[in-house]
């Protein structure tokens, strides 16, 4: 394993993160930022970094970035060394099958409930949030693109009225961020020669069963784009 200093692996430098200035304990916001920026694809596969390089990086004492790592770790979401170094997890075409073997299963069935309450202006907004992405995806800009695809299912899930099916969905997302790194890596390559169209069919297809209120279809169309995102990406894994 190679431990890097943090931000030289990681997009945009920092990855957006800051120094912790909110009213929340220091644990919570390091916690909440790397959270975030792991879902958002931000660090690689393999990736280390010490508790030091972070704690300098948040601008906070050595405690709370230990007690937020170690919760990350207990989501799987992050391996810790003796040393104390953590790391991503490595991918693998076995792990990114589980995951969407059971992102099929959950986010499916969100999206079945969703059909049921799901209201016009919901929808109206999730048609807004497909214009971002397939405008992203037509200008190759891979980071908007992953940032809209993410709003766009989060507000079917918490449409769907379950927080604790929101919990499962954010923790399989929050393990699924090495994989999303990779697809960002290859996503501009991949749109040279594409108008983003294709991609973005399956959203077109979700938001037309959520507004005929069809559940089975919003969880057929909603499992057919996992598919084909792990599709996609077989054919990088290793």
């Amino acid at each position: 394993m190679t431990v890097v200093t943090f931000g030289s692996k990681i997009r945009n430098d920092t990855a957006g993160l800051h120094a912790v200035k909110r009213r929340m304990t220091t644990q919570d916001l390091v916690y909440e930022q790397l959270r975030d920026a792991l879902i958002a694809g931000k660090f690689e596969a393999g990736q280390g970094f010490t508790i030091a390089a972070l704690a300098e990086q948040f601008g906070t004492s050595h405690m709370p970035v230990r007690e937020a790592l170690r919760r990350l770790a207990a989501e799987n979401a992050l391996s810790i060394g003796t040393s104390g170094t953590a790391m991503v997890p490595l991918t693998s075409t076995a792990g990114l099958d589980y995951l969407g073997q059971a992102r099929c299963v959950l986010e499916g069935a969100a999206a079945r409930l969703a059909a049921e309450r799901i209201d016009p202006a919901s929808i109206d907004r999730l048609k807004a949030i497909t214009d971002v992405h397939v405008n992203a995806l037509r200008d190759g800009a891979s980071d908007r693109m992953l940032a809209s695809n993410r709003e766009f299912h989060f507000m079917i899930y918490e449409a769907a009225g379950n927080p604790v099916m929101v919990n499962l969905i954010q923790n399989l997302w929050l393990r699924y961020g090495p994989y999303v790194r990779m697809l960002s890596d290859r996503m501009t390559d991949l749109l040279i020669h594409d108008d983003g169209g294709d991609y973005s069919r399956h959203h077109v297809e979700i938001m037309d069963a959520l507004r005929a209120q069809d559940g089975a279809g919003a969880e057929e169309a909603l499992k057919a784009d996992i598919l084909a995102t792990q599709a996609l990406l077989h054919k990088f894994c290793r």
